[in-house]
């Protein structure tokens, strides 16, 4: 079992920045895939960005590209997510996710349902 906690949610001003964290924990491998999901009120949970831990490759939601950047750090286990420029419209609560092993095509990683493991989400609000 793998378990994602996420931290670093809050409030913040239109035009901020933010950055969201997920440490894992349990029976993780060196090889995985780890995202970042987001789902605001009424709305279908939508991909915002994932990283393959092995080489460092990213794939991200073309209304944050640009704006976020996921990072992973080995040492401490954990994904990032830094948000720049933020804009009320990403209001959600936004969830972690991972899977072990590499997808069969990277654009698999779009799609929730690849995931195996998810956190319990953290909050980020901002402001107008």
């Amino acid at each position: 079992q793998v378990q994602l906690v996420e931290s670093g949610g809050g409030l913040v001003q239109a035009g901020g920045s933010l950055r969201i964290s997920c440490a894992a924990s349990g029976r993780t491998f060196s090889s995985r895939t780890m995202g970042w999901f987001r789902q605001a009120p009424g709305k279908e949970r939508e991909f915002v960005a994932a990283i393959d831990w092995s080489d460092g490759s990213t794939r991200y939601a073309d209304s944050v590209k640009g704006r976020s950047t996921i990072s992973r750090d080995n040492a401490k286990n954990t994904v990032y997510l830094q948000m720049n420029d933020l804009k009320p419209d990403d209001t959600a609560v936004y969830y972690c996710a991972a899977r072990m092993g590499r997808p069969a095509y990277l654009d698999l990683v779009r799609n929730s349902a690849f995931y195996t493991y998810w956190g319990q989400g953290t909050q980020v609000t901002v402001s107008s």
